[in-house]
């Protein structure tokens, strides 16, 4: 495959089936894509399929990022709504495997999901992310996909057992991308 940037047109995102484990170990067996994740790499297929089980498939936006010509996960895109007075956002996040960092797949991906989310939930008027201080690459990715980054929150939560800095991006509904079908 080449080291092309993709399009919008060359990806798609589809919910995922429990027939994706095989795809899904690929990436989340690998350390340096769980390394800002808020889970540890996976050892057993078991414990991927209970994951993808009990969080993935009941989950209400939880989509394999994949590129056209195969239809085989790559990657993965999730929106968490909040509830009661925090309905008006949700939480964004992603992951892709680390053979297609850096080629534009996670930002063609986090485009097509600000685009479509806003539309879906209608109620929603604003889409966050929170990024570690120290995962360059998920800002630049942020960034380029048209959010805006708002500010570090010190100390902001424990993430395997240290205490981290994280950045916060969001985007309103009034800013997403119009993408053209």
């Amino acid at each position: 495959m080449s080291k092309a940037a993709p399009t919008e047109t060359q990806i798609h995102l589809r919910p995922f089936t429990l027939a994706d484990i095989d795809d899904f170990m690929v990436w989340a067996t690998d350390d340096s894509v769980s390394k800002f994740c808020r889970w540890n790499s996976y050892t057993s297929k078991d414990d991927g399929l209970a994951y993808l089980t009990n969080t993935v498939l009941p989950h209400p936006y939880f989509r394999a990022i994949c590129l056209r010509d195969t239809d085989r996960p790559i990657g993965a895109i999730s929106v968490g709504p909040f509830e009661g007075i925090d309905r008006c956002r949700a939480e964004l996040g992603y992951l892709l495997a680390s053979e297609y960092w850096g080629r534009g797949v996670a930002t063609a991906a986090v485009r097509m999901v600000a685009s479509e989310i806003f539309e879906e939930w209608r109620h929603l008027e604003r889409l966050e992310a929170l990024v570690d201080v120290e995962n360059g690459g998920s800002m630049r990715v942020l960034e380029k996909a048209g959010f805006v980054r708002e500010g570090l929150l010190r100390r902001y939560c424990v993430l395997k057992g240290r205490t981290r800095d994280m950045v916060m991006f969001s985007m309103l509904n009034t800013e997403r991308p119009i993408m053209k079908v």
